[in-house]
């Protein structure tokens, strides 16, 4: 029986399912349905959503493996881009509702306050990913240099983890954080576990041929 995940239609849900969060905050901007800060609401909000986009995309290869599904690893690069998408959206929101698009203050602003450089680091990371999430950039690259280049989304996942972090600091509010670092942890660790048993299954299989 074929995969739903294969179905021509399983693209198409995915990228609208994905929008659902900016068309929510575009209609709360303009029907005023955001709170009391819109612009806390739409910069806080698009953050946390680069961030759940960021665990969705690294969920899609042990989700693939632990399901086997691999049609799974169709979607991983639209997941990806929209983590990207809304990396470009909350700085949108930052520079507009915080600075007023004031380039020189922004320049001012972002190196003084640790929270918001380490976001704009990761935000600058994910540019080289997204610019090369395409076929042609594989063929251009090669398989092994555009897979050591994507590593990167590594970095850019703990950036934006310490940047919540920061965040949230500043009201001595961890719980939701806290649920984000232990879903990247079980993440990264799975990745960690199974690059080891990788490495270490040439030297057992050399004991084994030696015995």
């Amino acid at each position: 029986m074929r995969s739903p995940l294969l179905h021509p239609a399983a693209k198409p849900l995915l990228f609208t399912l994905s929008l659902l969060p900016f068309a929510w905050y575009l209609y709360g901007a303009f029907a005023n349905t955001l709170g009391a800060n819109p612009a806390e609401a739409l910069i806080r909000g698009t953050g946390d959503w680069v961030l759940r986009f960021l665990c969705l995309t690294l969920a899609v290869t042990p989700l693939r493996i632990w399901t086997k599904q691999p049609a799974l690893a169709r979607f991983r690069r639209m997941i990806g881009l929209f983590a990207f998408f809304y990396v470009v959206l909350h700085f949108l929101a930052y520079a507009w509702l915080d600075m007023g698009f004031d380039l020189n203050a922004i320049a001012k602003d972002i190196p003084k306050r640790p929270f918001a450089l380490v976001g704009f680091a990761a935000m600058l990371l994910m540019i080289p990913l997204a610019a090369t999430s395409f076929n042609r950039a594989i063929k251009a690259l090669g398989a092994k240099r555009w897979q050591r280049l994507h590593k990167l989304v590594y970095a850019v996942i703990l950036l934006g983890l310490l940047h919540f972090f920061w965040m949230r600091a500043a009201k001595n509010n961890f719980g939701e954080w806290s649920v984000y670092a232990a879903i990247i942890a079980v993440l990264l660790g799975w990745r960690v576990k199974r690059a080891w048993a990788a490495r270490s299954a040439p030297a057992r299989q050399a004991v084994a041929g030696s015995a």
